[in-house]
């Protein structure tokens, strides 16, 4: 497609095929020049013939049915995306890409939303869906955090990015309205909120578990850009860790829509993903942190960064008494054996969803934070504590290393601990290993930790901020990024 600057302006164009040319113009001074030779003279009778036969050309020409489109390029059969309305500047920025975001009916999005309250069989969602999938307003945390940021923290879910991102991607600058003007494809289906209702239910089914996907997958599949590529330029985001999505018989654990034909060449974006799948992309788990500008993040990065912290580390979780040699009950049993350097949060139960102040404080008191895998490989708390300026301490290298490639540092070691858990299980102290780092190399691993952290917020405004990247930028960046490689390197199948 043209771009704006590539079509000829439609004033030029017209002041070339309207403006009167001047052999048009009649002036007087030479008419009367004419009038007063002798009609006789060979010169008279020549310049009034050809006068002559200027005035009925142009009268021959101005009684012609031309119209202005006559002279005009067809610019209605151009379709101009938002990413190109407001001139170059944004145009350039989308070189990368430009996305177009299907209507789907709302019985894929919206309805899902409004039946907030039947989402879980305990209780109702509608607090945690609101303000934008955001959730309530933290106001507990002031005193916490400072008193202008207060009103950019929220009691925020960890499944709510398929909403935060439809929200946002509505309104991103490289979204175009035609499709024929778009390099990706998203499909902003609430797959996970609509597997969740079914996923403790006693009574739900196979079917009843898949049956909003495969609704979405028969509509996808009749839409012209879905059948062209076949899913390759398509991307959704599905709130939930990929397994929700894996089942492979019917009496399992979730929904089978990862394994349903149409969605095998779907890029998807997961909380937690399988790093052997190739079209899983493993995007940051939300925090309660959504800043509003590019000041709420600077301001937060330096509060964290001169942050008094008096332990050596945290932990927040709860034990798994079902699990056979939990070990995060290991954990907790050792954190607590030494309070002197190590605070302990207990989440048993429900205290700790959604976060309380009780875990930000945690985080923000110490230097490292332990991170054992939750129920799956991943849980939110590695976000939290970074958003806190804490340090990770892994035990599992899929908890990190294997999810997050675009959003974390390479190399492992500049910003977090390993700790193998079979060394832990057999005797080896984590307080020992923490302790042996200097303060030195606690304090470039901190910094390193709090520079990344503009990448793991979700910020506020539905445009985005000024000009630092959150999570949600650098996951379409990556997805524009893959696709353009994909047609670069030709190996696609059908």
């Amino acid at each position: 497609m043209l771009s704006l600057t590539d079509l000829p302006s439609p004033e030029a164009h017209t002041s070339q095929k309207h403006k009167p040319h001047d052999s048009f113009s009649l002036k007087p001074n030479s008419l009367n020049s004419v009038l007063h030779q002798p009609t006789h003279h060979p010169r008279t009778c020549l310049l009034i013939a050809i006068l002559s036969l200027q005035v009925i050309l142009l009268v021959t020409l101005r009684s012609l049915p031309f119209s202005r489109h006559h002279f005009s390029p067809h610019y209605a059969a151009v379709s101009v995306p938002i990413a190109a309305e407001s001139g170059g500047r944004e145009s350039d920025q989308c070189c990368s890409g430009r996305v177009f975001v299907y209507e789907l009916p709302e019985f894929f999005n919206r309805e899902i939303l409004r039946s907030c309250d039947n989402l879980n069989p305990w209780s109702s969602r509608c607090d945690s869906l609101s303000n934008q999938g955001f959730g309530q307003p933290a106001t507990a945390l002031s005193g916490l955090v400072p008193e202008n940021l207060v009103p950019a923290w929220y009691w925020t879910d960890q499944f709510v990015t398929e909403v935060v991102f439809h929200n946002r991607i509505l309104n991103h600058k490289c979204r175009v309205t035609e499709p024929e003007s778009a390099t990706a494809f998203y499909i902003p289906f609430y797959a996970g909120l609509a597997v969740g209702k079914y996923l403790w239910s006693n009574t739900s089914t196979a079917k009843d578990r898949d049956r909003h996907c495969e609704a979405m997958l028969t509509w996808l599949g009749n839409q012209p850009y879905y059948r062209r590529s076949n899913g390759w330029d398509h991307f959704i985001s599905m709130g939930r860790i990929t397994w929700d999505f894996r089942r492979s018989k019917d009496d399992d654990w979730g929904s089978s829509c990862i394994y349903l034909p149409g969605m095998r060449n779907v890029t998807r974006l997961l909380i937690e993903r399988n790093p052997w799948d190739y079209f899983d992309v493993g995007v940051p788990y939300p925090t309660g942190f959504h800043p509003r500008s590019d000041s709420d993040v600077t301001q937060w990065q330096s509060f964290v960064g001169g942050r008094n912290r008096s332990k050596l580390f945290s932990f927040a979780g709860a034990t798994r008494g079902a699990i056979r040699n939990d070990f995060r009950g290991l954990l907790l049993s050792h954190c607590r054996d030494e309070s002197d350097v190590c605070r302990v949060v207990d989440c048993a139960g429900s205290r700790c969803s959604n976060g309380t102040s009780a875990i930000l404080e945690g985080f923000l008191d110490s230097d490292f934070c332990l991170q054992p895998r939750g129920d799956s490989f991943t849980r939110r708390s590695i976000f939290d504590c970074m958003v806190a300026g804490s340090i990770p301490v892994f035990f599992w290298k899929r908890t990190a290393y294997f999810q997050y490639e675009w959003f974390l540092p390479g190399e492992p070691e500049s910003y977090s601990v390993y700790i193998d858990r079979n060394a832990v299980k057999n005797g080896t102290s984590v307080r020992g290993v923490l302790e042996k780092y200097s303060k030195s190399e606690v304090s470039k691993m901190r910094e390193k930790v709090i520079e990344y952290i503009p990448k793991f917020l979700y910020a506020k405004p539905h445009y985005g901020l000024e000009t630092i990247k959150d999570a949600f930028d650098i996951t379409i960046d990556g997805v524009f990024r893959r696709f353009k490689e994909q047609e670069e390197w030709g190996y696609k199948w059908k």
